[in-house]
């Protein structure tokens, strides 16, 4: 599991899917050598510390999993084009906040897709050389 975790961090393309593929076996991974733990100890008493441990790491992983994509969202450290649904960007907009927190850049888009500022019209900024920071 940790070498399919290791393959996934190398190989996908963002933020997002390398966090999913190292935190998905983290979970099951820590259930097995629990599991090994309890088998070779064989004393009750330590059934529940194990329950205890395994569970605390159940609610957890999932909520620092949940922080550090939204500050990827709101940082703009991710690929939009692989996103398949963009939920956050809905709730964004009811409250009237863009990704950081700044105001909405005013004035229409150039044909490059930049505003006035620098900014394109998804939010991002380039450095000149047609790549995004």
């Amino acid at each position: 599991m940790s070498l399919a975790a290791a393959i996934g961090l190398v190989r996908f393309p963002d933020l997002l899917t390398r966090m999913h593929a190292g935190t998905k076996p983290q979970v099951f991974g820590l259930l097995l050598l629990l599991t090994a733990v309890a088998l070779e100890n064989r004393d009750p008493v330590m059934v529940p510390l194990i329950v205890l441990g395994w569970v605390f790491q159940l609610l957890t992983v999932p909520v620092s999993a949940h922080m550090v994509g939204r500050s990827t969202y709101r940082t703009k450290h991710l690929n939009r084009a692989t996103l398949t649904q963009d939920d956050l960007q809905e709730v964004l907009n009811r409250t009237g906040e863009r990704g950081t927190g700044a105001p909405a850049p005013a004035g229409p888009p150039a044909a490059d897709g930049r505003r006035a500022d620098g900014r394109h019209v998804d939010g991002q900024q380039t450095d000149g050389s047609g790549r995004t920071r």
